[in-house]
């Protein structure tokens, strides 16, 4: 069977970027925030922090805290017929424990930390949904206590820190790619 990566980390951490550089290797890729974001678009609803908030805590009141890894495993599994992928944006320990018990060690955590100063910065300065540093601070207690996000992140198999230049964060990727074809 292919490989799974799950790429998890707070906001602003770089998940996207990383992300980014398996899809540039023409990896499969699912983007756990798309459903919130289509979820809104679907209703005619502004997508924005507040709004994909809501979406995000609804689904997980309506379909348990595993919510987006029920929408999403057919087309995980689907996308895995035809090669590894990447997961963007898994969120709670109860996604991994479905996953993990649906892929077991062909799911690998891939966690990238960055200190909160630069998070902070990063997302104030982002073109698109930028945050003040309160808007961090909210998301990241609201996904801290109602989203289970820390679980995935303590559990990860690799970890890789943000903290520099954007090539840094490459070499590390490249470093990691080495690890899993090992």
């Amino acid at each position: 069977m292919n490989k799974a990566v799950a790429v998890v980390g707070m906001c602003g951490s770089g998940k996207s970027v990383l992300c980014k550089y398996f899809t540039d290797m023409g990896w499969n890729s699912v983007y756990f925030g798309g459903v919130a974001v289509s979820q809104l678009q679907k209703n005619n609803i502004p997508v924005n922090e507040a709004n994909e908030r809501k979406v995000r805590e609804q689904l997980r009141r309506d379909l348990g805290m595993g919510a987006f890894a029920v929408v999403l495993k057919d087309e995980i599994m689907d996308k895995l017929q035809k090669g590894n992928v990447v997961l963007d944006g898994l969120y709670s320990w109860s996604e991994y424990v479905i996953l993990k018990n649906l892929l077991g060690d062909n799911l690998i955590i891939l966690a990238v930390v960055t200190n909160s100063e630069i998070r902070k910065q990063r997302l104030a300065n982002r073109s698109v949904r930028p945050l003040s540093p309160e808007m961090v601070d909210s998301r990241d207690i609201a996904e801290i206590e109602h989203s289970e996000k820390g679980g995935p992140i303590a559990k990860a198999d690799y970890y890789v820190t943000n903290n520099g230049t954007e090539a840094q964060l490459k070499a590390q990727f490249e470093e990691f790619m080495k690890w899993l074809n090992r």
